[in-house]
């Protein structure tokens, strides 16, 4: 029998009677194993498909970038998609591509930097899949932003635009940007939007 859902983000959500530790946490992702697997500031487990193959490729172009410019710059540490972090509302969210300074890093102790770290990058990015629904990512980008992030981007394919989410203002929607320049903590850093998109 097959099931379909049209119309449907492919994440499903599942609540345990006590919510996992973080250890229980990871090793649950890792026993589930090509799903991504988030914890809400719920307890519940947020479940998630691998994206498409283009989907991919958009992600590891952005993440590549701006790891290739920080490397450049020299100023913080950037991580992937698979990287968790413990957040103030307790949640453990991973984003797309997330940037830390290496002053806030390195203050974590070894043990803190082994599992998930208990602190926001202050820069985020996030990447609409074609199951992403729009709703869902733009609340989760307001989470970051009530998590600590300073800056945080939503890319979005299929309507090619870009949404910058600040502290105490409204999303800066920009439609069909050549290109995307941060400010704040990644002051310096230029995504070329227009080559993503390609």
């Amino acid at each position: 029998m097959n099931l379909a859902f049209p119309d449907r983000e492919m994440a499903f959500r599942i609540r345990f009677d006590q919510p996992l530790s973080d250890e229980a946490l990871e090793r649950f992702s890792l026993d589930n194993d090509p799903w991504r697997v988030e914890r809400d500031a719920d307890g519940d487990l947020i479940m998630m498909t691998p994206v498409n193959s283009r989907g991919g490729a958009l992600e590891g172009d952005v993440y590549a970038e701006l790891a290739f410019w920080a490397r450049a710059d020299g100023r913080g540490k950037v991580f992937g998609p698979s990287a968790g972090f413990r957040l103030q509302d307790t949640s453990v969210r991973a984003a797309d591509a997330a940037w830390m300074s290496l002053a806030r890093w390195n203050a974590l102790t070894p043990e803190q930097q082994q599992s998930f770290a208990p602190i926001c990058p202050e820069f985020i990015i996030e990447v609409r899949s074609k199951s992403d629904r729009l709703a869902t990512l733009e609340a989760k980008m307001e989470m970051w932003i009530a998590n600590g992030a300073e800056l945080a981007w939503l890319i979005d394919p299929l309507r090619r635009a870009v949404a910058i989410y600040r502290p105490g203002d409204a999303p800066e929607l920009l439609h069909d940007p050549t290109s995307v320049q941060g400010t704040g903590p990644v002051a310096g850093f230029e995504l070329v939007i227009s080559r993503i998109w390609q």
